[in-house]
């Protein structure tokens, strides 16, 4: 008769937690060889060590106990080969999606470096990239706290939650701009960027030129500093040429202390026929 261990031993053997070969029991995966009837302990031999190998194996490779006790039901080597191939696809699409979100870490982590870093409250004329934008068309009051609409949009879009942080915008439109009226949004929108799952209509935004304002504040303080823009587009002899952009680059996801928010204010520009974001 092979040698019999307890619980506790066979856990201290393998390194595994006596809970986890419970419930290994329970599942059917990995029985004891003798269950004492009297005080319930349990006792594993020596021949069942093969097994508790492999599924310590199986395990260190990510492989869902469903699969290693499908592997056991049918115990050979083309199993053993299709169910490694099946997890070294889940692997590869596993590591696609780490790789996607280092990629958003590291992209936020330089913005807020950019936002936390940044000269306030001055113009500048940049030239900025095309750009995607999954966009909810609605009117919002500049007074309203924003994160309904948020949660409208998130809907609306099906978008993960994740890809909301500071990325979020509103839109005031071009005809409100003109007329120096800041007290309602057009539309709220997420920027898409490369990696971003969606499948949904996404607006597009044309590349070009753009004077740009970052100011410590919300969108609701936002109308001194459009007043700041205009004035600014009016000494260079530039024309608004679409609707304006804001994004809150740091929030209240990021911080309590609302005098560390950062709000980008953003007017496309043109002295021929270029257009940004129209209505």
């Amino acid at each position: 008769m092979n040698k019999l261990f307890t619980i506790g031993e066979m856990a201290k053997l393998f390194g595994i937690n006596a809970k986890t070969l419970r419930y290994y029991d329970e599942i059917g995966l990995i029985r004891p060889e003798h269950t004492d009837p009297m005080t319930g302990y349990r006792y594993y031999s020596t021949g069942q060590f093969e097994r508790l190998n492999t599924i310590k194996y199986l395990r260190a490779l990510d492989m869902p106990l469903a699969k290693i006790m499908r592997f056991f039901e049918n115990k050979d080597i083309g199993q053993m080969m299709e169910i490694l191939k099946e997890q070294q696809q889940e692997v590869l699409v596993k590591r696609r999606e780490l790789e996607r979100i280092e990629h958003k870490i590291s992209e936020r982590l330089s913005q807020l470096h950019d936002a936390l870093y940044t000269i306030y409250n001055q113009v500048e004329e940049v030239t900025l990239p095309d750009r995607k934008l999954a966009m909810l068309r609605t009117g919002i009051p500049a007074t309203d706290d924003l994160e309904y609409s948020i949660r409208q949009l998130e809907r609306k879009t099906q978008l993960e939650a994740a890809m909301f942080l500071g990325k979020v915008g509103v839109s005031i439109s071009m005809r409100h701009v003109m007329s120096h009226k800041f007290d309602e949004f057009c539309s709220i929108f997420v920027v898409l960027e490369p990696g971003d799952v969606y499948d949904g209509e996404a607006v597009d935004i044309p590349g070009g030129r753009y004077l740009i304002l970052r100011y410590c504040g919300t969108h609701t303080q936002s109308s001194v500093y459009y007043e700041k823009l205009l004035s600014e587009m009016k000494v260079r002899g530039y024309e608004l040429a679409g609707n304006s952009i804001e994004i809150t680059l740091v929030d209240a996801g990021m911080t309590n202390d609302t005098t560390r928010f950062v709000t980008e204010l953003q007017l496309p520009v043109t002295v021929g026929q270029e257009y940004g974001l129209r209505n």
